[in-house]
């Protein structure tokens, strides 16, 4: 399994549509291949910044499947208009459990 952490920075007064924009793509990732959940968090400290968390079940199933996909278009047109950088985005292995 693999998490894909991306840290998006939005303007904090886009706050309100920004996450309506999210739900709204949020089918997008529950119906993609491989995906196994999605979850979005705001840092209390500093309402600019988000975390986005994907569950996939391999990196390729983010990388190729769902980023060559017309689903990976739609949210960008949903979500990109309000990244005021473009998004860092990394890949974490959770399988490892201790």
């Amino acid at each position: 399994m693999v998490t894909e952490i991306a840290y998006i920075t939005i303007d904090p007064a886009r706050r309100a549509a920004f996450e309506a924009a999210v739900a709204e793509a949020a089918p997008l990732f529950r119906e993609a291949e491989g995906c196994h959940g999605m979850a979005l968090m705001r840092v209390f400290e500093n309402p600019a910044l988000y975390r986005l968390h994907v569950e996939w079940e391999s990196l390729d199933h983010h990388m190729v499947i769902f980023r060559e996909s017309s689903a990976y278009l739609e949210w960008r047109a949903l979500a990109g208009p309000f990244f005021v950088e473009p998004p860092i985005v990394e890949h974490w292995d959770t399988d490892r459990h201790f």
